[in-house]
């Protein structure tokens, strides 16, 4: 977002009606009355208007406090104020946090989760204040509230002609810089859409697995009932009472089902909530009227999919007295295989879609992401801006920790970093200038990486030319990986001067060294070109990484001991392993690879079982004329083979037309797979064996009952 004064923004109000900055700091840690670390976001007043809220108890900022006129001023969360134990007292009491006194003046009511769901404290932020009035600092975002009528791609507009207003009054800060607007909605959820909506039609799927299962099973039933429906017909029942018979019998399963399946999703949205942690809003996962009345609606649906087919049938061979000829054993039990089909092409679909994530998950934990991810342990440390104006200081409070953490027995290195290794997340800049080269040349897009000179010694990222990087305070160097000096530098590019112009921190730097491609954007991703900039960020949410001989948890405790004794006014939070972030990063990955393979296990078990019942329920009906086989000489075996190669059959169709869903289906899955095609011929096969196999070992069990029928009890039974 471009830096805009305040007042910039006032151009924009015949389009929103009303603009608010935030920004959020790290974690701080409150002393005196709540030692406990919260997240803490700055606010314009108007902030709430956008929202249409106000705090549930209190008020909200006054003029004079926005304006830091009046005492500084603090509304904090529900969740926060119940750990003050709820009182309404609260509200006026004085808040500390470090040497900062806040006045609590509101609560807000417990569904306002902005800018995330960690936030506790909003407090405001002064437009006069020297870091909200210089152009060259872009950490602002803005929010707000459209009118009535005015879609996003005129705001979009509008915004650009501000923009490009504000690029001509200030070319130097302004003029590189675009301005983008983006609805909450995507801003919030866009990123785990695509994995919602998989997840949503692979239990669709399962629901229609499940419907075509007791569909077949009703068939079997209402089969087996013709003799009874014949007896009904005979004394008078019409065609539409012995369907509506049917279809109240299959009702009041579905609502059966549906009421326990209601009782069990309770205890399944607390354990989603478990396991979908990273997700947006996860919290919020819960049972309500909506998820209710869908349960209900898909009820009815059940009903209609899985009794108006035995309804049908019943009303059709109502006339006449059901016999077990051959030929009408196989006139009936040709719906009994479709829908046996219709499971297991299903199945088949979300095993291959499940087949291709988990392959996919294998290939990321084969990659060799250029670092060493083992060992290391992260943290931050609890600041604020403010700090950052005396940057002798900072700098010196800085050097301090990490001299501290390199005297702790066990720790081999120590290094700051603005971002972590490994975790998806770009910070791309075009670079202006670089000493030697014609300004003809394309333009250099680059990663920017913030770091101090041992961050290449504690991620094991190897020297290939020159030599590391050095922060002396005075001058500014720099280090580029192998994919920038191959790409801009032609093989000559030690000793020459970078700038990046989106970064006023930044003076021109001197190139010292080439290191070796790392994925420092995410696991999945190919190493782009990379300036790693040598100094020391002196800003909040800087990360502390230290490589340790032993289990970085194991050394956790001592490092925090450590930091308290030279920095006991401050917090340090956020203390895990670099293998846990990166773990954490792809937690949506592992939940959607875990739950759609849960799926694709439910569903073949589904297929399997109306396998299953289907055979059994045909050797029943041909009971007699197996019995005569065998009793004119018939082997055993050959009636298994016979029995086997039906439900092989049955498989074999469904596989087929299960590959040709999975086409489609795949595609979907495209830009969820990494190093694996969405046809992976590996991974069909792996599915259409194993689709195979279990439609043998459904077979079997039917197929070895029937050759052990007794000729002389059939006969008998006649």
């Amino acid at each position: 977002m471009a830096p805009v004064r305040l007042e910039d923004w006032n151009r924009l109000n015949r389009t929103f009606q009303v603009i608010t900055g935030y920004y959020s700091q790290d974690d701080t840690e409150l002393s005196g009355e709540l030692p406990e670390k919260v997240r803490h976001a700055f606010v314009a007043r108007r902030f709430l208007q956008a929202w249409g809220v106000a705090p549930a108890l209190g008020r909200d900022f006054s003029p004079q406090e926005e304006r830091f006129g009046g005492p500084p001023a603090v509304l904090i969360s529900d969740r926060l104020w119940r750990r003050f134990g709820g009182d309404p007292r609260t509200v006026g009491r004085a808040l500390r946090i470090g040497s900062w006194s806040l006045t609590i003046v509101g609560v807000m009511p417990p569904s306002f989760l902005f800018p995330d769901r960690d936030v506790d404290l909003w407090s405001p932020s002064p437009g006069d204040a020297p870091f909200a009035q210089s152009r060259e600092l872009t950490w602002y975002e803005a929010v707000g509230r459209m009118k009535p009528g005015v879609t996003v791609e005129q705001a979009r507009a509008n915004l650009a002609a501000v923009q490009a207003a504000l690029g001509h009054e200030f070319p130097k800060t302004d003029g590189p810089l675009t301005a983008r607007i983006e609805p909450l909605r995507e801003a919030t959820v866009g990123g785990v859409r695509r994995s919602l909506w998989l997840l949503f039609g692979a239990v669709t799927l399962l629901l229609l697995i499940a419907c075509t299962n007791i569909a077949a099973l009703l068939l079997s039933r209402a089969a087996g009932r013709q003799r009874e429906i014949a007896v009904r017909f005979s004394l008078g029942a019409s065609r539409a009472s012995i369907a509506a018979l049917l279809l109240t019998e299959a009702l009041l399963l579905a609502t059966a089902g549906a009421g326990i399946g209601l009782a069990l999703a309770g205890g399944a949205a607390r354990a989603f909530r478990s396991l979908g942690r990273e997700l947006p809003r996860a919290d919020e996962i819960a049972l309500d009227w909506r998820v209710a009345a869908y349960a209900l609606a898909c009820a009815l649906i059940a009903t209609l999919l899985c009794g108006v087919l035995p309804a049908i049938r019943a009303g059709r061979d109502a006339g006449w007295l059901a016999q077990a000829g051959r030929a009408q054993v196989s006139h009936r039990a040709r719906a009994q295989w479709t829908l046996v089909g219709v499971q297991i092409a299903l199945a088949v679909t979300l095993l291959a879609g499940a087949g291709l994530l988990v392959r996919s998950f294998e290939a990321l934990g084969r990659v060799a992401p250029g670092f060493r991810t083992d060992h290391v342990l992260t943290f931050h440390l609890s600041t604020s801006w403010a700090e950052t104006n005396d940057r002798a200081d900072a700098r010196q409070r800085t050097e301090r920790v990490l001299d501290a953490l390199r005297e702790i027995p066990g720790v081999e290195a120590a290094a700051t970093a603005l971002s972590l290794p490994g975790v998806p997340g770009q910070y791309q800049v075009e670079f202006a200038t670089l000493e030697g080269r014609a300004s003809t040349e394309p333009k250099m897009t680059a990663e920017s990486r913030v770091v101090t000179p041992e961050y290449v010694s504690v991620m094991r990222i190897p020297l290939l030319a020159g030599e590391i990087c050095r922060d002396d305070g005075k001058t500014t160097t720099a280090m580029v990986n192998r994919s920038f000096a191959n790409a801009y530098l032609g093989g000559a590019g030690l000793g020459r001067h970078l700038f990046e112009p989106a970064n006023a921190y930044v003076p021109p730097g001197e190139v010292r060294g080439v290191v070796g491609d790392a994925r420092e954007t995410g696991l999945d991703r190919e190493p782009v070109p990379t300036v790693y900039w040598c100094f020391n960020a002196l800003q909040p949410g800087t990360y502390f990484l230290a490589r340790t001989r032993a289990q970085p948890q194991a050394m956790a405790e001592t490092v925090r001991r450590r930091i308290h004794e030279i920095e006991p006014g401050r917090s340090v939070y956020d203390l895990k392993p670099l293998a846990d972030h990166i773990a954490d990063s792809y937690a949506q990955n592992r939940l959607r690879t875990v739950l759609l393979a849960f799926f694709a296990l439910t569903a073949i078990a589904l297929a399997c079982v109306g396998l299953y019942g289907t055979l059994s329920y045909l050797i029943n009906l041909r009971r007699r004329e197996i019995g005569l086989r065998l009793a004119v000489g018939a082997e055993r075996g050959r009636i298994v083979r016979q029995f086997v190669l039906a439900g092989l059959r049955a498989g074999a169709a469904g596989t087929a037309a299960g590959l040709g869903l999975t086409a489609a289906f795949t595609r979907i899955l495209a830009g969820m797979l990494y190093g694996v095609s969405p046809w992976d011929a590996v991974t069909m096969a792996e599915v259409v064996a194993g689709v195979m196999a279990v439609a043998a070992a459904a077979s079997l069990m039917p197929a070895f009952r029937a050759a052990r029928l007794e000729p002389m009890e059939v006969l008998r039974e006649e």
